[in-house]
């Protein structure tokens, strides 16, 4: 089995948010990312790319340009010697074991997922770009079935759609998925007397709990008065192929059914050898060096970070908290270690078209001007000036014509030569 060196003694497992920041930010001096995906996945954005606000290849930003000065590895870690200094990774050429001298843990987290009935047969999830290029492909799907179904109680099913899970990724994604089927059903025209059903369910009392109260009951007012279901303090029982049992009892008949429940640490850490803790995470101290383990550091979704400014508590998984421990350990990297403390500078989300709230430094907006604070956010944080500009001319286009509703479910699916 082949032995390598990670370029500059740097070996990150993990291309996602933080795994690709600590390579760039690390410049000249180099590193070597193990990835299975040639790309970091700007997941804030994932929700336009959904609705095809977005181009989807513009939401991610291919990591050789991202980190020109890094080793790309495409594979999986799947062995850890500590006392050697190396891991061992399956590529799609087979096993090597590549030696370094600063190991960096950045695996992310996985969908959380919990045992009920009929949820990983049919229910559909929302953390990876192919997530939601299949749910905009379902989407689209299900105005079809409607269009061609035999009476008005399949076609309510068609059009009635439920959320679980009322944090940003669920709330962001209904609101981008209803204004997609509101600007498609202009070309549906056995459709228009159809009533929608969008649902929003959540076991916690109230939607988006991260932020202000105000700001989440104005988003909990605006999602209503788009016709919006809102169920807080309700859990999902039972999941079918047409159909969803909340714990109120209710049996709401649908074919589609998106879980954006949580996230929980990428199962994989667990293959290394490091101390977790009882949610999987890995624990590090204040400079991000993993606990009892010399030359590791880790960070990002999959790890347990305390954090200087908010005693006692640990960074929740978001790309602001990933982005600022990514800043420090590259610097731990480069000299003197010293504790990751950051206060988080506010919260954004938006709410479909042109409206939108955001949190910044205690300034709280939200309509317009929420809307354009989060995009202008999102934008500024979207690494590659060529990425910043494909994404400005995707929202300028989006502007003056049509949304595109065009279902690309055969993409990657091609048909073999020969076959009729």
């Amino acid at each position: 089995m082949p032995d390598r060196e990670a370029r500059g003694g740097t070996l990150v497992l993990g291309g996602g948010f933080a795994g690709s920041y600590v390579a760039r930010l690390l410049g000249k001096r180099g590193a070597t990312i193990v990835s299975l995906e040639n790309f970091m996945l700007y997941t804030p954005m994932l929700p336009e790319a959904a609705s095809g606000t977005l181009e989807p290849r513009h939401v991610v930003v291919p990591l050789r340009m991202m980190c020109p000065h890094a080793d790309l590895v495409l594979g999986r870690a799947v062995a850890h010697d500590a006392g050697r200094q190396r891991v061992q990774v399956e590529t799609g050429e087979g096993l090597v074991n590549l030696r370094y001298t600063n190991l960096v843990v950045a695996l992310g987290a996985v969908s959380r997922t919990l045992p009920i009935p009929g949820l990983a047969d049919y229910a559909r999830g929302f953390k990876s770009l192919a997530d939601a290029i299949d749910l905009r492909n379902h989407v689209l799907r299900r105005l079809e079935a409607a269009a061609a179904a035999p009476n008005e109680t399949h076609r309510e099913r068609e059009l009635t759609f439920v959320f679980v899970g009322a944090g940003y990724a669920g709330v962001e994604a209904l609101a981008e998925l209803s204004d997609l089927v509101r600007d498609a059903l202009r070309y549906y025209p056995s459709l228009r007397e159809t009533r929608q059903h969008w649902v929003l369910v959540d076991a916690a009392p109230k939607i988006l709990p991260e932020i202000p109260r105000r700001l989440g009951d104005y988003a909990a007012q605006q999602l209503a008065g788009r016709g919006v279901d809102i169920r807080v303090g309700t859990t999902l029982e039972e999941v079918g192929p047409h159909h969803a049992l909340l714990s109120d009892g209710d049996r709401i008949l649908t074919s589609t059914l998106v879980w954006t429940a949580g996230v929980r640490a990428n199962p994989h850490l667990r293959e290394l050898g490091l101390p977790i803790d009882n949610r999987g995470r890995v624990l590090v101290d204040g400079t991000l060096r993993v606990d009892g383990v010399p030359h590791v550091w880790a960070l990002g979704d999959g790890t347990r970070v305390p954090n200087e400014a908010t005693p006692g508590e640990f960074d929740p998984p978001t790309c602001q908290h990933a982005l600022r421990q990514a800043r420090r350990l590259a610097k731990n990297l480069r000299g003197e270690p010293r504790p990751y403390r950051y206060r988080m500078l506010g919260q954004v989300a938006t709410l479909g078209r042109y409206k939108g709230i955001a949190d910044v430094l205690g300034i709280r907006v939200r309509g317009f001007p929420g809307w354009f604070v989060t995009r202008t956010y999102h934008l500024y944080q979207l690494p590659l000036l060529s990425r910043k500009l494909r994404v400005v001319t995707d929202w300028t286009t989006s502007l003056f014509f049509r949304r595109d509703i065009a279902e690309l479910g055969m993409l990657g699916h091609p048909q073999r030569l020969g076959d009729v």
